[in-house]
């Protein structure tokens, strides 16, 4: 005896999976990687002889010195506790699918009540019909109780169309998991992954910590000026750097993930504060360059209109052009329209680089926090560029991979990105917006 259906009304599961076992073996799953980590720390800490010594303990450390079971402790800890988080997201979105499908669900019972009470009412009509010789009203009750039954049936086939779409939906997500799955188990033992599979693992879990690192770096090399590059090159750079930083944490399900459970659920714990402290730092690195960019451009196309309208008004008394006199004319335009953007955003890019903080602005206090933050511009930069070149470290040096180190790294992101961050993006955002006599 087969087991009923949870949609009878759609007629078919668009959303089939069990939330429950996913669950269960996610919680499983996660105690097997916490089980892994533990061994190897013990495993770890009896090769370097931390608690155990004598002849025993050398003939033991002798068995597994460049043996594989620490290294295969690791990775499959590692692998185990990515499948975790996958199959914990799986959860997450079959949740959401079935949800979808229960309403479907409610919305086929509706259509198909619906329809059956169109089907009735038309089917009395027609028997009704057929005894009245009043022909031309009779028709006419029938046409309007078809076109119900057809309008039932027209809604019903879109509730069905629509769950269609999200069987489509849902197996597709399905296999995206499955996949990531299949790939967290390349680390498990005894399959020792090679230096240049350890690298680009690596790169792809941290590709926006090391975006973000970079633009930093940038910032600080403009600074110091250790470069023969233009600063307002870096400045452009740095931002396109951290918009493209940016836009892979907001794509990124985990960290949504993380952002969601603290800001819906209160879970504030260290990867939340890190996760929201890069995003936002991405963010304000972004805006400077990206207004740049666009306020350049428009003040480069609007300088080469105006030079086309003189050029137009010059030539109103010329003869009559040839053709490749009119393509010379276009491909001399075109060469002076990228230039004439181009030099308005190195312009807009140098002026605004050197744009000063909100806090030093004269209509801010007076501008009696000027020097203040002339004094901590410098340090601050350079820190904030120290802790994003630390959290890339630390995400491949396992000793520098801990709970304290990141908390240590959000404390001095935190008060920099709010006190410094903030004020000077804002002072680059005023000057693009008013002018530089007003920003200064």
């Amino acid at each position: 005896m087969t087991a009923a259906s949870p949609y009878p009304h759609l007629g078919f599961n668009p959303a089939p999976g069990s939330t429950d076992l996913v669950r269960d073996i996610h919680r499983r799953l996660s105690d097997c990687a916490k089980e892994m980590e533990r061994a190897h720390s013990k495993v770890t800490k009896l090769m370097n002889g931390s608690y155990w010594e004598g002849d025993a303990a050398v003939a033991f450390r002798e068995q597994l010195e460049g043996g594989p079971l620490p290294l295969n402790l690791k990775n499959g800890a590692h692998s185990v506790d990515k499948a975790a988080r996958q199959l914990d997201l799986w959860g997450s979105e079959l949740e959401e699918f079935q949800r979808r499908a229960k309403k479907l669900d409610g919305e086929a019972k509706d259509a198909r009540e619906a329809l059956q009470r169109a089907q009735g009412h038309a089917d009395e009509v027609e028997r009704t019909a057929g005894r009245s010789k009043a022909h031309d009203g009779a028709d006419s009750a029938l046409h309007r109780a078809n076109s119900k039954v057809t309008t039932a049936q027209g809604d019903l086939g879109d509730v069905l169309r629509r769950a269609r779409s999200l069987a489509g939906e849902h197996d597709e997500t399905a296999r995206k998991r499955a996949r990531h799955i299949s790939d967290a188990t390349h680390k498990l033992a005894p399959h020792e992954p090679n230096a240049w599979d350890r690298f680009t693992d690596w790169l792809g879990d941290n590709l926006p910590d090391i975006l973000s690192a970079c633009a930093a770096v940038l910032g600080v090399i403009a600074l110091l000026g250790l470069t023969a590059v233009a600063p307002w090159m870096l400045f452009l750079a740095a931002g396109l750097l951290s918009g493209m930083a940016f836009g892979l944490r907001v794509s990124d399900p985990e960290v949504l993930a993380s952002l969601e459970d603290g800001f819906t659920k209160g879970e504030l714990d260290v990867d939340f504060w890190g996760n929201l402290l890069g995003a936002a730092g991405d963010f304000l690195g972004m805006l400077p360059g990206l207004g740049v960019v666009a306020k350049g451009s428009y003040l480069g196309l609007r300088s080469v209109g105006e030079s086309g309208e003189l050029l137009s008004l010059a030539a109103e008394g010329d003869e009559v052009l040839t053709l490749g006199q009119r393509l010379a004319r276009a491909g001399t335009n075109v060469g002076t329209s990228f230039k004439s953007v181009g030099s308005s955003i190195k312009s807009e890019a140098t002026a605004a680089g050197g744009a000063a903080s909100l806090l030093a602005h004269s209509r801010v206090f007076g501008g009696r926090l000027a020097p203040i933050v002339e004094k901590i511009d410098r340090p601050a930069t350079i820190l904030g560029a120290s802790t994003a070149v630390y959290g890339v470290a630390s995400s491949f040096v396992d000793t520098l991979d801990n709970d304290a180190a990141k908390t240590v790294s959000n404390l001095l992101d935190g008060p920099r990105t709010l006190g410094i961050d903030v004020p000077a993006t804002m002072g680059a955002l005023h000057f693009l917006l008013r002018g530089a006599g007003e920003a200064s």
